[in-house]
């Protein structure tokens, strides 16, 4: 009986309380670190990651597609073939201008506007699109001298509002407009020019169009409401507005260096 000793087996029932004191510091020690954490969390919010995130918002800043495109838009004397010669040159971009010398309606028109309103409208619809889809498939950066949309929301209207195009036939030509535009994408870049009535006499007066003496300022006046209206509730892509009347780019070459780095910033330095 001397022989059975339960002092072995109480051994190790006392190194479990020292197990429990170990697991009791094991667990206050991760609740300590729990407690801390908070903090190293508030500083790693205010250390390098931030600035990665930033940098990450700013990176789609760039067009994600190649520009292609960019036309120019005003009134009759509004300077765009002038500005066209000019981008061109500067950018190295291809100029497409309208043909007016090889448009066999243009002539005919401005002598008798009720009779060949509609053949003239169709005419410069089927160039512009034409030219719009050699745009589409072609490599190079291409720059438009007006645009296919004038055509539809500026003269043809006019045409029509005056009297000078049938019902019939605007509403004809209305319908191959949709048609065709939604065919089309807009420019990367419209290039509105603004200007006054007299600021376009001026310079239609310079260039001496024969087919152009018989214009009447009232004919221009109404063009301008027309393509006031229309730019401001153009919303088909990122367009750029350039006063005339205070911007001499024809002839002035501070002001010719003025509009390059406009467009340039508009197409290239935008953030």
């Amino acid at each position: 009986m001397a022989k059975k000793k339960p002092a072995p087996a109480k051994k190790p029932a006392k190194k479990a309380a020292p197990s429990n004191k170990v697991a009791k510091k094991a667990t206050a020690k991760p609740a300590a670190k729990a407690a801390k954490q908070p903090a190293k969390k508030s500083v790693e919010k205010k250390g390098a990651p931030a600035p990665k995130a930033e940098i990450k918002k700013a990176a789609p800043s760039r067009p994600k597609k190649p520009i292609k495109h960019i036309a120019i838009a005003g009134n009759i004397g509004a300077g765009k073939t002038t500005l066209t010669k000019i981008l061109s040159k500067h950018f190295g971009w291809l100029p497409h201008f309208e043909d007016v010398e090889n448009n066999p309606y243009l002539n005919d028109f401005y002598e008798d506007m009720p009779r060949w309103s509609f053949n003239l409208q169709v005419y410069f619809l089927n160039s512009r699109f034409r030219q719009i889809i050699e745009i589409q498939k072609g490599e190079e950066v291409v720059i438009q001298d007006r645009t296919i949309h004038e055509d539809a929301m500026i003269f043809a209207p006019n045409l029509h509002g005056r009297g000078l195009m049938s019902t019939r036939d605007f509403e004809n030509y209305t319908k191959l407009f949709e048609t065709i535009s939604s065919l089309i994408r807009p420019p990367d870049l419209l290039i509105y020019l603004k200007a006054s009535v007299p600021t376009l006499v001026n310079q239609i007066q310079k260039r001496g169009r024969d087919y152009e003496d018989n214009l009447r300022l009232d004919y221009i006046r109404r063009l301008n409401d027309f393509y006031e209206k229309w730019i401001s509730t153009y919303k088909e892509g990122r367009i750029l507005v350039i006063d005339v009347d205070d911007c001499n780019f024809a002839e002035e070459d501070e002001a010719k260096a003025a509009v390059i780095n406009k467009v340039n910033a508009e197409l290239f330095g935008l953030f």
